[in-house]
């Protein structure tokens, strides 16, 4: 399965902040960039990350064309990726994705996506695409709940393999996006998408805002139909189901 080298090391401070220092020294990849352990792991916006043993931790860097906010559709491509990781060793079904980017299995989170980027000179952008999986280990102290692949598999794999198939898998949805545009990513997406038409609760840096989640915008926003009726684009934040 073709898709750009896989680098391999035991430990790193963070394979996003590795991704960063190549992007800064003008070397855009790809590459993908692993490590068995980060001793300064990061999830979205500045939470801490724990890579625990068996686990996977893995940045894809790579050049982008696309003018940024187009860019930033890349996390659903990583998203249908993670998904179809978890088909392949879980079977047909297992997860599903709630917004923005997480993998969900039976309801509990299996892996988290951290895009970062940083502009090029010639005008590109550099994308930093971090992914983590629990494979073989979940934290027990995270809100939500976690999950990992060795609580619905008596063989989950090891990280390699898994980041085998989950760099090929994000090859074959990279090419639909770049080819075909969003529109099959959102589609693919909402065909496995969590809470959609359920209540939830939007977490804003400023506010929290309640409704229903209705779907995808054509640029990846959330529609949200507030209590009152009417509709919000949700573009950053937490979404949390189920809660009143």
């Amino acid at each position: 399965m073709a898709h750009p080298p896989i680098e391999a090391f035991d430990e790193l401070d963070s394979t996003n902040a590795e991704a960063r220092r190549r992007a800064e020294a003008g070397d855009y990849g790809p590459a993908w960039i692993s490590a068995k352990r980060q001793t300064e792991g990061r999830g979205r916006r500045g939470r801490a990350w724990n890579t625990q043993d068996g686990n996977l931790a893995a940045t894809l860097l790579m050049r982008c064309a696309m003018p940024p906010a187009q860019a930033a559709q890349v996390s659903f491509v990583a998203a249908l990726a993670c998904a179809d990781l978890a088909d392949k060793f879980l079977g047909s079904g297992a997860a599903a994705l709630k917004w923005p980017n997480d993998l969900l299995i039976q309801g509990r989170k299996a892996a988290g996506i951290l895009v970062e980027s940083g502009t090029i000179a010639a005008g590109d952008l550099w994308l930093a695409i971090g992914i983590g999986v629990n494979l073989k280990r979940a934290p027990g102290d995270v809100t939500p709940p976690a999950t990992a692949f060795a609580d619905h598999s008596p063989t989950p794999p090891e990280p390699l393999e898994a980041l085998e198939v989950l760099a090929a898998c994000f090859d074959d949805w990279r090419q639909v996006w770049e080819r075909d545009g969003f529109a099959p990513i959102a589609a693919a997406w909402t065909a496995r998408a969590h809470g959609l038409g359920e209540y939830c609760q939007a977490r804003l840096p400023a506010e929290t805002i309640r409704g229903v989640a209705e779907g995808l915008d054509p640029d990846g926003a959330l529609r949200l139909r507030l209590e009152g009726g009417a509709l919000a684009r949700i573009t950053a934040g937490d979404v949390f189901f189920g809660e009143a």
